[in-house]
């Protein structure tokens, strides 16, 4: 580590009236080959709208790495670059410099001799802040530069602890509720948290994660994503940013910053790496903090094509005759994140909206579809599914989409929408296809208007597929075959697959999902049981009995072709009971 004596004398900076002109940043990292001068263009316009550096805008682009920048600024600027391994074990105490100030501005003092301060700072070309320095100290200031990154970890290295149980404590410094929401937002609206938030949700294009846990604890902001279906742990913020980081995702959404004490929700638009993301927010209070969650909504990488979604073919002809049908209830069923609504996404893609004028009505519209008129419900305005159901069959529609048929009063309408002559797709959150039946009836829909409404039920999971780098064929043996029922799909000797892990798919051994599925159809067998008052297991027995797979079986086909692994269809089939 870095002690007094071996800080190194930095170049001197060139002046702003030297006779050699300093050469642009820019023009440096093209030299170096790190961007391309469209990538500079590219920055150029991205700056315009967003302001600030040069350097930082393209590192937030993703054009360049942190580190990069750094190396060709410390060459511009004549500054001699100090990297993490040489900050000092301890920070030398500078009369003078407060620890909100050097948060503020990036600063991190390195040793002070004689009457010459040195210091790494983030933005060593800000005369501004150096002005500040030497005026808060009373030394001459000598910049050295340092990565943002190395600044803020080192900084927080050993955090405080507060003083006290209230909102006052979080930092330290006794502020009263409006000051306290300034103050939020200042800090909220620094480089340091704006490239940390940045940074956060720029990991989900590396990782492909379909949500964001920031979890507030005594330890700091717990930073976890879920990718492929499980959730897997990140970073770690320090606490005295925590605050600071909700609080600038919570001004991205465009929610109130102030209110700390109730849910929220709302969505951010931003864009990574070249891809336009969606990402939609909710916020709950904790003993710790705001829990805030993004989900994903990533528009390049959804797929709205029921031919790529895993069905089997003998399950995608029925349920395109279903779809193809002029009247009735077509549901989707399933856990949250199960791929409900981006089946009936693909669904709707499917019918052509130019013949036919489709509705839907969601909570929330998650993608756009062209052609096609969404209704986002409003419960604050009383814009409630069932209200909007009301008024779009005065909008004349031959398909309807309920994103979620939630209680008994949508569920009424949804029936009467399909008797007088509509197509109605939604979903509802049942284990199995065959006890979405019951459900509606416990939702208070009479037996023989199932029956004469509903045409078919999906369930549907996503199971994870194995990475095609570093699968490994093994042969399970005939207990195992038995055991499992796979004897009826996989004939003897031929291998499945096993989940190994390699650099492709980060170790997990799966890359990607793909869906399982249950088709229940109601024929004339089927509604007479259902008017005989059957309960959902002798409705799934029934069905089975025709010809229908479960859910299970589904993901046995998939085994034994080698697209998943046992134990991850018995993962996501688990829950397989209405009863």
């Amino acid at each position: 580590m870095t002690t007094e004596s071996t800080i190194d004398s930095p170049e001197p900076l060139l002046a702003p009236d030297a006779a050699t002109p300093r050469p642009r940043l820019g023009e440096l990292l093209v030299q170096e080959g790190k961007v391309s001068a469209r990538d500079i263009e590219r920055a150029l316009l991205a700056q315009q709208e967003m302001g600030g550096l040069l350097g930082r805008v393209l590192v937030r682009l993703g054009l360049v790495s942190e580190a990069d920048v750094a190396v060709v600024l410390s060459r511009q600027l004549g500054i001699h670059f100090v990297p993490a391994d040489q900050f000092p074990d301890v920070m030398p105490e500078v009369e003078g410099l407060l620890p909100d100030f050097l948060h503020t501005h990036g600063l991190f003092p390195l040793a002070v001799q004689g009457d010459e301060l040195h210091v790494a700072m983030a933005t060593p070309q800000d005369p501004f802040t150096v002005k500040a320095l030497r005026l808060a100290t009373g030394l001459q200031v000598v910049p050295h530069l340092a990565l943002e990154s190395a600044i803020e970890k080192a900084l927080a290295e050993p955090v405080e602890e507060t003083q006290d149980d209230g909102d006052d404590g979080l930092f330290g410094d006794g502020l009263d509720g409006g000051d306290f929401v300034e103050h939020l937002k200042d800090l909220a609206s620094e480089a340091p948290v704006i490239r940390l938030v940045n940074t956060i949700i720029g990991r989900v294009i590396d990782l492909r994660a379909s949500d964001i846990h920031l979890e507030p604890f005594d330890d700091g902001l717990h930073v976890r994503y879920r990718v492929d279906g499980v959730i897997h742990p990140g970073e770690v913020v320090p606490p005295r940013l925590s605050a600071a980081v909700s609080s600038r995702v919570k001004l991205l959404a465009h929610l109130d910053i102030a209110e700390r004490r109730l849910p929220q929700d709302g969505r951010i638009k931003t864009r990574v790496k070249g891809r336009e993301l969606d990402l939609r927010v909710s916020t709950v209070p904790t003993v710790h903090g705001e829990s805030v969650v993004m989900r994903v909504l990533d528009r390049a990488s959804v797929r709205l094509n029921l031919d790529t979604m895993g069905f089997e073919q003998d399950t995608l002809a029925r349920f395109n005759e279903l779809l193809a049908r002029p009247h009735g209830i077509l549901l989707v069923t399933g856990p949250t994140g199960s791929g409900k609504t981006t089946t009936l996404y693909a669904a709707l893609s499917k019918i052509d909206s130019e013949a036919n004028k489709i509705i839907t009505v969601e909570d929330p519209v998650e993608y756009q579809l062209e052609g096609i008129n969404q209704i986002q419900v409003h419960p604050q305005i009383n814009l409630t599914f069932a209200n909007a159901l009301r008024s779009i069959l005065r909008q004349d529609p031959d398909i309807i989409m309920i994103g979620e048929m939630r209680d008994g009063e949508t569920a009424q309408i949804a029936v009467q929408s399909a008797l007088t002559g509509h197509l109605v797709l939604s979903t509802l959150h049942t284990n199995t296809a065959a006890g979405a039946v019951v459900r509606m009836q416990d939702m208070g829909v009479e037996s023989y208007l199932i029956t004469s409404s509903v045409n078919g039920v999906l369930a549907q999971r996503l199971v994870r597929t194995l990475c095609s780098h570093c699968k490994q064929p093994y042969e399970p043996g005939e207990q195992v075959r038995s055991s499992t029922g796979l004897v009826r799909f996989a004939q003897a000797g031929q291998p499945l697959y096993r989940a190994v892990g390699c650099e492709q798919c980060r170790q997990s051994g799966y890359r990607g999902r793909t869906g399982i599925h249950e088709l229940f159809v109601l024929d004339e067998p089927m509604r007479r049981a259902i008017i005989d008052g059957k309960d959902a297991n002798a409705l799934h027995t029934l069905a089975s009995q025709s010809g229908m797979l479960s859910l299970y079986e589904d993901g046995l086909r998939k085994v034994a072709a080698g697209v998943t692994t046992l134990d991850e269809v018995a993962r996501v089939t688990q829950d397989q009971s209405d009863a």
